[in-house]
């Protein structure tokens, strides 16, 4: 009789903490980031939700990337770069 290997599909879930800092009292002067994940339409949301915020609220500038498909995580490089150069980031999905 041949052996039978039983594998137990519950994974180990690792918990970390991250503070999450408030928003800004003011948007004046700020520069916002969009992190799209590449589903439709979040071009067309990021893109009027940064005229609004120009507009409205005086942000400064509004920077937009995207990763590279949606099933992935963002580049560790592409996390530092907007974590360097945006006050605040909205990472998001559209359809």
């Amino acid at each position: 009789m041949g052996q039978i290997r039983v594998l137990n599909p519950i994974g180990v879930v690792k918990a970390q903490t991250v503070a999450v800092p408030s928003l800004p009292q003011s948007w004046s002067g700020r520069t916002v980031g969009f992190l799209d994940n590449t589903k439709s339409n979040f071009d067309r949301l990021a893109g009027d939700l940064g005229t609004m915020l120009r507009e409205r609220y005086g942000v400064a500038a509004v920077v937009h990337r995207r990763k590279a498909n949606a099933s992935t995580p963002a580049s560790p490089e592409l996390i530092a770069e907007l974590a360097k150069t945006c006050d605040v980031v909205f990472a998001g999905s559209a359809d």
